[in-house]
């Protein structure tokens, strides 16, 4: 059996778990007063919610263009196209395909070489883990959390000290390159540990070239944004379904669903999503049915507008042929 059928099966072993342990919880929710929860939700804030959602999106957006610029796409309006239809595909797909479909519709639409489009993506990629890791250590810092975050507080802050360590050889070591100055490597590398080794070398020199100081600068300070922006876009929702949880309340659910993220078991990872938010929420006094429905409806904030964006946006960087230049502003 290849690797290629083992990780199908595995992922499919998983996915029949995932969904029988849903199927255990759903059975114990009181889909009634679920319901009654959402109907009843204060429009103006689930508005506010929404609003503040895709500012989250926005930021990750300006993001990775600050990125993109450094590589020869100066196109925010591209970027910013890119971005909403990746993230309306990541909704409707079960892996992250929408991370992918980004990547090409900025090279297909720019010009812009893959290699260097997948450098940003990939520095821009990892800034999110960074901006969990900071919110997860000001979260146990400032707020009494339930103990299964407790067990993290040293892990964390080892990570941010290596995180930190990080950054900062890379700001200093990183050469002060324009997009005409970053080679593409164009040799192709036989056998597959030359292919290893030459994509470490191009990742990290692609880091290398990407990550000057002035750019870590902004760079950091939008995940930030984004993350706060995520963090509000819960405790709306939660305020809007007339469900009182404390702000640590908000933070520990934003922090679980997003571990859960890494699973992505079902499309846009409905069901685990309210799963997981029921579990954060439970040690501050939430009850399951309300639980399930601040999840619905952050999930319907998070996947209808974008989807609807992302899809209406797709079509036209898929069938769009490659631009003979760059885009301009």
């Amino acid at each position: 059996m290849n690797r290629a059928r083992i990780g199908r099966l595995v992922r499919l072993t998983l996915s029949a778990a995932i969904i029988v342990l849903l199927i255990l919880f759903a059975r114990k929710v009181d889909w009634g007063q679920a319901w009654h929860a959402m109907i009843t939700a204060s429009r103006p804030l689930l508005l506010a919610a929404l609003a503040v959602n895709l500012l989250s999106l926005v930021a990750r957006g300006v993001r990775w263009w600050i990125l993109l610029r450094a590589v020869g796409s100066p196109s925010l309006a591209l970027c910013m196209r890119a971005t909403f239809a990746g993230a309306g595909l990541n909704n409707v797909l079960v892996a992250n395909g929408g991370d992918a479909a980004r990547i090409v519709f900025v090279t297909r639409s720019s010009g812009v070489p893959a290699a260097r489009v997948l450098a940003t993506a990939a520095l821009d990629r990892l800034f999110d883990p960074i901006g969990f890791i900071v919110l997860l250590a000001v979260g146990l810092a400032v707020f009494t959390l339930p103990s299964e975050f407790e067990v993290l507080r040293w892990p964390v802050v080892i990570a941010l000290i290596l995180i930190t360590v990080a950054l900062v050889w890379l700001a200093r070591t990183a050469p002060d390159a324009d997009a005409e100055q970053i080679i593409e490597r164009r040799a192709v590398p036989r056998g597959w540990r030359a292919k290893a080794l030459a994509w470490l070398r191009e990742f990290g020199g692609s880091m290398r070239e990407l990550a000057t100081g002035p750019r870590m600068i902004p760079l950091l300070v939008l995940t930030i944004l984004a993350w706060l922006a995520q963090l509000a876009t819960f405790a709306y929702a939660a305020r809007a379904a007339h469900t009182p949880l404390p702000v640590q309340g908000s933070l520990a659910a934003l922090l679980a669903v997003n571990v859960s993220l890494v699973i992505r078991a079902t499309p846009g990872n409905v069901g685990f999503f309210q799963f997981a938010y029921a579990l954060a929420t439970a040690p501050f006094g939430t009850v399951e049915a309300n639980a399930i429905a601040v999840a619905v409806l952050i999930q319907a904030l998070q996947i209808i507008p974008t989807t609807l964006i992302g899809v209406a946006l797709a079509p036209e960087f898929i069938f769009r042929r490659k631009a003979k230049t760059p885009a301009a502003v």
